[in-house]
């Protein structure tokens, strides 16, 4: 189940999407949730990070597109967002969110598909896994969203996660090959870093939750243009 919300101010649109979601759905053989909301103000009421897909209309009478996707991103950095407007040139500021693309009314079914399938795409792509963690006195499972960065010390992995640090024997290059659908890139020979939780680059460092890693200049390159896949949406 694909969980998409439309904020658009418009009755019509608001049902036109939803006609052409259900659509896209028969013919694909996909099945989605669809959630519905006047304003950008409706959807930021107790946003609760249950959607997989945001379509959003950049004018709106209360929080427009823009407003309201600045604030979702704030809390959700995985959700795919996507704007609706009858002006293309806010796509330029579309990027400052992260946003995957634009649909420009008036709506047109054969348009919308291509732009939808994209979305469909980017969120399956965003998706956490499950892994197992075999420390000597427990095996524990976590989600990869949890995971902030893992390190490596003493031939010893150190998993730097939301609920604390977790250590285990292994390598680096088998947990780098486990991880590398959910996003994970090095950042140097001894980090291995969660894009969705990195907050800020400043020269040769990366701010991941909080902490400050090196990046080494063998590996500032890749690193980067990860990132900027990541962010921008550039599959």
């Amino acid at each position: 189940m694909i969980r998409v919300a439309v904020v658009e101010d418009d009755k019509e649109y608001r049902s036109q999407f939803e006609q052409f979601i259900q659509r896209y759905g028969q013919e694909n053989d996909l099945q989605f949730q669809v959630s519905t909301f006047g304003d950008g103000s409706e959807i930021l009421e107790d946003y609760k990070m249950d959607y997989d897909i945001i379509m959003l209309d950049i004018e709106m009478p209360h929080v427009n597109g823009m407003a309201a996707a600045t604030r979702i991103r704030q809390q959700d950095k995985d959700v795919v967002l996507m704007f609706v407007t009858n002006m293309s040139q806010y796509a330029i500021n579309g990027y400052e969110v992260g946003a995957l693309d634009f649909v420009l009314k008036p709506l047109n079914y054969y348009t919308f598909s291509i732009r939808f399938a994209r979305a469909i795409e980017r969120a399956k792509e965003r998706e956490s896994g499950q892994i197992l963690l075999n420390m000597p006195d427990c095996v524990r499972k976590i989600s990869t969203h949890q995971i902030y960065y893992i390190e490596i010390q003493n031939r010893m992995l150190h998993y730097h996660t939301d609920e604390g640090e977790f250590v285990l024997r292994g390598t680096m290059q088998a947990v780098e090959k486990e991880l590398e659908r959910y996003h994970f890139m090095r950042c140097n020979h001894w980090y291995l870093v969660n894009l969705r939780h990195v907050t800020e680059i400043r020269k040769d460092v990366v701010v991941v939750a909080g902490n400050e890693l090196e990046i080494s200049r063998r590996n500032r390159t890749a690193f980067l243009t990860a990132l900027t896949n990541y962010v921008g949406g550039n599959h």
